[in-house]
C-alpha cells in the first residue's frame, strides 16, 4: 500500500526544469547528478527515484483504474469488428 498523498507545488523554469523540495530530496536520497525516472500515465506525470529493484519499487504506484488491459481489449475488439 502506498502512503498518504502529499502534494507540493513547484514552478517550471524556462528550460522545463523543476526544483524538487529539499525535504523530498533528502527523504529519497536525491543529490545533484542523481537519475530520476519520469513516466506518464493518464493525466499524471510520475517522478520515481530508481531503486535496487525497479519492478518491485514501481509495483502499486499506478492507479488501478482505468485498467489498461480493459482498454486494450476494447480497442482490439474494434480492430476485428
Amino acid at each position: 500500500m502506498i502512503g498518504e498523498l502529499i502534494m507540493n507545488t513547484v514552478k517550471v523554469l524556462a528550460k522545463g526544469q523543476i526544483v524538487i523540495p529539499a525535504k523530498l530530496r533528502k527523504k529519497y536520497g536525491i543529490r545533484p547528478g542523481s537519475s530520476i525516472n519520469i513516466f506518464e500515465y493518464g493525466n499524471f506525470i510520475y517522478l520515481v527515484p530508481p531503486g535496487k529493484n525497479p519492478v518491485q519499487d514501481a509495483r502499486g504506484c499506478l492507479p488501478k483504474k482505468p485498467s489498461l488491459s480493459v482498454e486494450l481489449l476494447h480497442e482490439r475488439k474494434k480492430d476485428f469488428a
